[in-house]
């Protein structure tokens, strides 16, 4: 039904933006119209056959309307333009409103157990009838077909808000089941379970609402971005001979299609500084094209001509490797002196590493002085990894 809408409601050659604001408009319209249905029909149920679990579901179809709603406006505000105020544009909105839906979730979670531990504590029949088990039946196809246009229309335009209500139409559909099964075996056996199918429900319904939370909350405190967008970055700033290396790569994320990226590239100390600088504006613009970000590249000039250097570096490195092959170097330099010689570098460790920072400089001191001789001296300092690096231990 989404693929057929969006022939009439959505025009692809458009802006991206654009387009993502009119799938997530159109998804949460779809929402509200199909939870009301569906809480209609589950609220009849419930008064019918005086069943807790049914009538609980039913009011968790009312507050996925309410979070549809919330979804259709979160994008509505995300596809607003920067102005003064906040000139990164509205796209963490999104995020908002997904975490909006997770609260929504944990609330509603909340609410069921409570009223299925009364039910446990306090039995009652429930009725069964035909008609109450075709409109389980009804909603759970519907949730799960809502399931499978809300996790595909994210995957698509890569949004959390969306997945979070995939994963709340999923965990609706266990929700349902478990009701439907409640009221099977009241009817076959007389075992009057629907208190604990309830408080069961509610259980999962929560740990869904965590998980929904946690996708849409780490966007907003600042996660690292994904290895593939970070390979890509590299991949295109490295295919130009002139750079020897990038560090300090930040991606700041406001919002979905809304990547501000900034990094040191370093390029040789011995070249020309406007050929330089040259080279790195195209590499900005060459960013901005492929992967529809901004960049800012800060040049960072390293010696490359000088052989006593690059050896000196190249024995670090080896020094620095044999250590933890995680770890890395940016920023080599060498002052020489009369009487010592100081290697002044960055070494680069991701959090939680698990050798401290004063043991790790404490180490690679020893070393150096070890392999290079006590004339040596290093000056260093630990940097972190603003993205994702792998830990060995």
């Amino acid at each position: 039904m989404i693929t057929f809408l969006s022939k009439f409601f959505i025009r692809e050659k458009q802006d991206k933006n654009k387009i993502r604001q009119e799938y997530g408009m159109l998804c949460g319209i779809t929402g509200i119209i199909l939870n009301i249905f569906l809480f209609a029909g589950k609220f009849m149920a419930g008064t019918i056959s005086n069943s807790i679990a049914i009538t609980a579901d039913a009011i968790n179809n009312l507050s996925d309307a309410g979070s549809s709603f919330v979804t259709l406006i979160g994008f509505k505000l995300a596809g607003a333009k920067p102005d003064p105020e906040h000139p990164f544009g509205h796209g963490r909105i999104e995020y908002v409103s997904g975490l909006v839906v997770a609260a929504a979730i944990l609330l509603m979670a909340y609410e069921l157990v409570r009223d299925s531990v009364s039910k446990i504590i306090h039995p009652e029949e429930t009725e069964f009838s035909t008609l109450i088990v075709v409109i389980l039946v009804v909603s759970i196809l519907v949730k799960i077909y809502m399931y499978y246009y809300n996790n595909s229309i994210g995957k698509k335009i890569d949004s959390a808000a969306m997945r979070a209500t995939a994963m709340d139409s999923l965990s609706d559909t266990c929700a349902t089941a478990v009701v439907l099964a409640a009221t099977l075996v009241g009817h076959f056996t007389g075992l009057y379970i629907d208190g604990y199918c309830g408080a069961l429900v509610g259980i999962f319904i929560f740990y869904a609402g965590i998980n929904a939370a946690k996708e849409t909350l780490n966007p907003l405190l600042g996660q690292p971005p994904e290895e593939e967008f970070v390979e890509q970055i590299n991949q295109i700033v490295m295919a130009h001979e002139e750079v020897c290396g990038i560090h300090d790569l930040i991606v700041h994320d406001y919002g979905p299609g809304r990547q501000m990226i900034s990094l040191h590239a370093e390029v040789p100390a011995e070249g020309d500084i406007l050929e330089v600088h040259d080279i790195i504006d195209n590499i900005e613009n060459e960013l901005r094209a492929k992967l529809g970000c901004d960049a800012t590249i800060h040049m960072d000039p390293v010696v490359t001509s000088d052989e006593h250097i690059s050896e000196m570096k190249a024995a670090v490195f080896s020094i620095i490797r044999g250590i933890d092959e995680i770890i890395n170097i940016h920023d080599f330099r060498v002052v020489t002196g009369p009487t010592h010689t100081n290697l002044i570098f960055d070494v680069l460790v991701p959090y939680k590493f698990y050798i401290s920072d004063e043991e790790l400089t404490t180490m690679i001191e020893r070393e150096v002085k070890r392999k290079l001789g006590n004339n040596h001296n290093v000056v260093l300092k630990v940097d972190k990894s603003y993205v994702q690096m792998g830990n060995k231990k």
